[in-house]
């Protein structure tokens, strides 16, 4: 019997926990395990919510990490002829029409 409220799917076992989610288990160094109670109970949350922050902030980070590493890795490569000459005629253009107009 499916508890009220209670979305289907993989956890659906009848547990009274703060928030309905994917149960896991981990193992982690004795340290860890202590710093994140600690963490927890200085912050009056449950450790669940402790490491589910954590592992969230690491995903944005790692997410981050790949888009610089991505946009360094597009822009190491050197410029084509066409490139330059796009951007060549792309400052032309800026000079003739924006700085033109400025006063110096």
């Amino acid at each position: 019997m499916k508890e009220i409220g209670q979305p289907s799917g993989l956890d659906n076992r009848h547990t009274n926990v703060h928030t309905y989610g994917m149960k896991i288990a981990i193992s982690s160094p004795d340290s860890v395990f202590h710093d994140v109670k600690r963490a927890a109970e200085e912050q009056k949350r449950s450790r669940s919510e402790v490491i589910v922050e954590a592992v969230r902030e690491y995903l944005k980070d790692l997410e981050s990490r790949r888009l610089m590493d991505a946009l360094n890795e597009a822009y190491s490569a050197p410029e084509t002829e066409e490139e330059r000459d796009a951007r060549s005629a792309a400052l032309d253009l800026y000079m003739r029409t924006v700085l033109e107009k400025e006063e110096w």
